[in-house]
């Protein structure tokens, strides 16, 4: 089966878990476990933070900064697409009692203009917006870049009013590889950010918080109030060392790959799909005009031996990853053709 719905479905390779084995492994609670004290070093220094933090998912290290950055009652403004606001269970309000703001943006990038507007006033009839979350890559629109230029004019407006901003970078990894914009680039316009080891790189488990050492001894205390205090993480510890070591520059070709269906997709008749957005490793597209729905044709790759997911009734993403082949992108065409020829 050829597996698109997301490039969470990857699993160790051998490699990987030839080097698990071999990592040294001590309590991490207490700070004693080598191997995830070399991760934090070399995550530290790679994204230009003083300190760094590994905790079990992307889902822990966004919650922990928004709670480590607010306090109860706060209002934090994310693109309303994004990860944070959808796919996070509405822990902002449950975990930190804080009020999201989400603004409508272009194919999930929005405008220093727009968080201007949405930028409370000093007023008691008002939460005080406290954070500035943005995702880079955007996941719900597929893949998409956020522009550098706009990341540098938020920032500074955010610093200048005494506002946090925070980066949900969980597949930062392939917008570094798509424009050649080092993480570290990426990085220092951010108080904090997260970056997931479990997604392109092919990491069975985790993400890396970075910020400031102040912010990530707060952190520590969130990681365990939340129960991600890991004892001898090491052996997953080391299978982020190897991913980042070693399955960085390979994302080019999942970005090759994922173009290439992608540029397929849009020839069918009555799909929607926006060519601009397939920037990086995810396509996604709308069979709303093909007259089917998102799980018809779900259902129908999957006698093909192809997995893609469905949302929103309609559409439909395919996530190229590590196990993907050019094979696989060949008969995921082959099977599209299959199913549009008998309509």
């Amino acid at each position: 089966m050829i597996d698109l719905r997301s490039d969470t479905v990857t699993k160790p390779t051998a490699e990987m878990r030839q080097f698990m084995v071999k990592a040294e492994v001590g309590d991490d609670v207490f700070g004693e476990d080598p191997t995830v004290n070399q991760l934090q070093e070399m995550m530290a220094k790679l994204t230009g933070n003083q300190s760094a933090l590994f905790v079990p998912s992307g889902t822990m290290s966004n919650q922990i900064s928004i709670n480590v950055h607010t306090q109860p009652g706060n209002e934090v403004i994310v693109e309303h697409n994004s990860h944070l606001y959808n796919y996070e269970s509405g822990a902002p309000a449950l975990l930190s009692g804080v009020q999201i703001m989400p603004l409508k943006g272009n194919r999930g990038c929005f405008t220093l203009e727009q968080v201007k507007q949405a930028v409370r006033p000093a007023n008691v009839h008002h939460p005080q917006t406290a954070l500035i979350c943005i995702e880079n890559t955007h996941n719900r629109e597929g893949g998409t870049i956020f522009p550098l230029d706009e990341i540098k004019r938020i920032s500074h407006f955010a610093r200048e009013n005494g506002i946090h901003i925070h980066l949900d970078g969980a597949r930062l990894w392939n917008a570094s590889i798509a424009t050649g914009i080092s993480i570290q680039e990426y990085c220092q316009y951010f108080d904090s950010a997260s970056l997931c080891f479990s997604k392109g790189l092919g990491a069975p488990v985790g993400s890396i918080i970075v910020g400031s050492y102040e912010f990530i001894k707060r952190a520590r205390y969130y990681r365990k109030v939340y129960g991600g205090g890991m004892r001898q993480a090491g052996i997953l510890a080391a299978a982020a060392i190897y991913a980042v070591q070693n399955n960085l520059e390979r994302l080019k070709e999942d970005h090759r790959r994922a173009r290439n269906l992608g540029d397929f997709i849009a020839t069918l008749p009555g799909i929607r799909i926006d060519q601009e957005t397939l920037q990086t490793n995810i396509i996604v597209f709308d069979v709303r005009q093909s007259g089917q729905s998102g799980e018809q044709l779900i259902n129908s790759l999957a006698k093909r031996g192809v997995k893609m997911l469905t949302f929103a009734g309609t559409k439909i993403r395919a996530v190229t990853n590590l196990h993907i082949t050019d094979n696989d992108i060949e008969h995921t065409i082959s099977a599209l053709k299959d199913i549009f020829s008998e309509q």
